[in-house]
């Protein structure tokens, strides 16, 4: 039966069904899903899961960035089921393959330090900070780290360049951020340090310092609401600390509390600067997810890294960064930092030959930004130097760093299902560890960053011809 009511509705539709019509026909047609994007990679040696044997000849299928299958020998696309044969093939059958490294320790801002870094810190500006930080983040993609820690910058300058990364807007690792460090006053991470009073209130305007249990909730909570993803707090006093405080503890235990636990409320890890076997002991007992540098570690810090399963992340590249510096310009340190400087140079390596058989777990880091950016695996050769084994840098530089990160479901090991970053050096890493200084190729997420052996073109002269 037609209502009153319809029939007055019935002229005003059929009024608007040609601007209906209209819109419909604009409106873009349902999107079209994709073809999948497939890759095969052929390597000569493939150490799929650092930690265990390396594997013969391998292949690699890669689908839109992500692992779909690892095979035993040489295959091509027509051995794995659906995919096509005009898959891109890469050739490193005669190159060492292994998962993208991972340095759970940098500073990208910067490499300048010293005299030259504290000019530097008053000098450049933002802008100045971003442009080198996106250098130095190429430089490091080119040395094979696919993934990084970067543990404090000043002005949400690796923030941000970790949100550029990510969109695909510039080359660069993967990061994990910190922002802005956390320390006390006069801590390690107090940007007003070795400047002249007046200065302060146009240097201390981040709100990185606190004092206090209250103070030191805030300071976390600021750097949660900046969007980062780590905490980094120092309990100890520091080698370039341009004050004459010493390297011992410099927070009290329930300051220390207060910042892990607020982190965690937010599922946010610690990573603590902590040099003196006090300050070390502070941070593992307030629940620290890892120790950087850890240069004093005693056999009650010891104790706790096993008790908390804490990683230590031992950071020995610093001494290279000192002494090339030293070499460059006798006065490139002075005073206190100086004095500093050529204790650490000589006891360096020293704590990790403890915690090595102690059963500690290491993760890979350099504090390179105190060492040079692209000179990431320098690290390998001073871990082995000091009681590793290639086999188990390596561990510390994949499976280990990204158990720390929280990536152990993307990255670290080449299986099926993660991310598809690899890189390839000409020799065997597990018996010589150096080699790992010369990385040939690059993928980050399925995608050639470094391939100076041309084989991308060739892959895709391949392609085109089949």
């Amino acid at each position: 039966m037609t209502t009153r009511r319809s029939q007055a509705r019935r002229p005003l539709a059929f009024a608007l069904l040609p601007a209906l019509l209209a819109i419909a026909a604009a409106a873009p047609a349902p999107a079209q899903v994709a073809a999948p994007q497939w890759t095969v990679v052929q390597a000569g040696h493939l150490l799929d899961r650092p930690g265990k044997p390396a594997r013969g000849a391998s292949t690699l299928l890669l689908r839109d960035g992500r692992i779909e299958a690892v095979r035993d020998g040489h295959v091509d696309a027509s051995a794995f089921t659906g995919v096509s044969s005009t898959a891109t093939v890469i050739d490193l059958r005669d190159r060492y393959v292994l998962p993208g490294l991972i340095d759970s320790h940098v500073h990208l801002t910067s490499d300048k330090a010293g005299i030259e870094g504290q000019l530097e810190g008053v000098s450049k500006g933002v802008a100045d900070h971003a442009y080198e930080a996106a250098v130095n983040a190429r430089k490091t993609l080119a040395a094979g780290f696919t993934t990084v820690r970067n543990l404090g910058d000043e002005d949400g300058v690796t923030l941000a360049l970790r949100d550029a990364i990510a969109a695909g807007k510039l080359p660069g690792p993967r990061i994990i951020d910190a922002g802005n460090a956390i320390s006390t006053t006069a801590g390690h991470m107090d940007p007003t340090l070795g400047f002249r009073d007046e200065l302060h209130d146009a240097i201390d305007v981040h709100g990185n310092t606190c004092d206090g249990v209250e103070d030191c909730r805030r300071a976390v909570r600021r750097q949660v609401g900046r969007g980062v993803d780590v905490i980094k707090i120092a309990t100890t006093g520091g080698v370039n600390s341009r004050i004459g405080a010493g390297l011992g503890q410099q927070m009290f235990d329930d300051e220390a509390r207060a910042i892990v636990e607020t982190a965690h409320l937010y599922h946010k890890k610690v990573a603590v600067h902590a040099h003196g076997a006090d300050g070390i002991a502070v941070a593992l007992r307030a629940g620290a997810d890892s120790i950087e540098h850890g240069t004093l570690l005693d056999d009650a810090d010891i104790a706790l890294f096993r008790k908390t399963g804490a990683y230590y992340v031992p950071t020995l590249s610093t001494v290279n960064g000192y002494k090339e510096r030293l070499a460059k310009n006798p006065e490139a340190y002075t005073g206190e930092v100086r004095s500093k400087i050529e204790w650490r140079i000589g006891i360096t390596g020293k704590a990790l030959e403890q915690a090595v058989p102690a059963g500690v777990k290491i993760a890979f880091g350099t504090d390179a930004g105190v060492s040079l950016h692209g000179r990431n695996a320098d690290e390998f050769e001073l871990m082995v130097a000091h009681g590793m084994t290639p086999a188990t840098a390596i561990q510390a530089a994949t499976v280990n760093a990204a158990d720390l990160l929280g990536l152990a479901d993307q990255v670290g090991s080449l299986e099926p299902g993660k991310r598809a970053d690899l890189i390839a050096v000409a020799g065997d890493p597990l018996s010589d560890v150096t080699v790992l200084k010369q990385v040939q190729f690059v993928m980050k997420d399925g995608r050639v960053e470094k391939d100076v052996l041309g084989l991308q073109a060739a892959a895709a002269a391949g392609s085109t011809a089949r």
